[in-house]
């Protein structure tokens, strides 16, 4: 490497750090669509404090354009970070690269982190890197979290189990026998989604509250 060479490297990861945004967001731009093994770590790192979303986004991309054999070992690290966004971009960029290889990191706690943001990363990350045959177990899991939250984190479960497909139908149905009523409301609606996708969140959850007021489980007749 040449002295000029590290002297770009060098403006490029100081603008990484820049204070405007938009440098922040060009200097991404950049390492993506020059990809250099030297900045995986740089990337990774400024994942986890990155403020603004369309730079954390095009940070992700940046990474899914280096080597995987680069990339899996830093994300892996991230999603054991303390930092709760640390681990939510980390799973966030996992998913995006899609390497099943990454699936033992799925872990139970992560799916059932104490932080939304976090948690929501990590159904959409272990939907997509669920090996073949394991689609039931997963879906036991994420049956935990039904009822979990406000709209958006109960729309992101939904959309994770809707897109595991059938397998989800046994775990959906013994939710809407809980006591707990957010959950049976949750479950039924998500099941009404798998039925009916063009139905929406809405209109599946509003459906749901009446079965539930009325003292039904959504099951009768069945």
């Amino acid at each position: 490497m040449t002295g000029q060479d590290a002297d770009a490297i060098r403006v490029l990861q100081g603008s990484l750090e820049d204070g405007r945004s938009s440098v922040r967001l060009r200097a991404a731009l950049a390492v993506g669509t020059a990809p250099d093994p030297r900045f995986v770590g740089k990337l990774v790192e400024r994942c986890a404090v990155e403020p603004e979303f369309f730079v954390r986004d095009m940070l992700t991309w940046a990474l899914t354009r280096h080597p995987v054999s680069m990339t899996l070992p830093a994300l892996l690290r991230e999603v054991r970070s303390e930092r709760a966004q640390a681990r939510s971009q980390a799973l966030h960029t996992l998913s995006k690269i899609g390497d099943r290889r990454a699936w033992p990191a799925i872990t139970r706690a992560l799916l059932a982190d104490a932080d939304d943001e976090v948690a929501r990363s990590a159904w959409r990350a272990a939907v997509v890197l669920v090996p073949e045959g394991e689609e039931s177990g997963l879906a036991a899991v994420l049956a935990t979290q039904l009822g979990r939250g406000e709209r958006e984190t109960q729309l992101s479960l939904s959309r994770a189990l809707v897109a595991l497909g059938e397998v989800v139908l046994s775990a959906l149905r013994a939710a809407t026998t809980a006591t707990d009523r957010r959950v049976r409301t949750h479950a039924l609606a998500t099941e009404r989604l798998l039925r009916d996708p063009d139905a929406g969140f809405e209109f599946a959850i509003e459906e749901a509250k009446r079965v539930v007021a009325l003292g039904g489980s959504g099951q009768e007749g069945r």
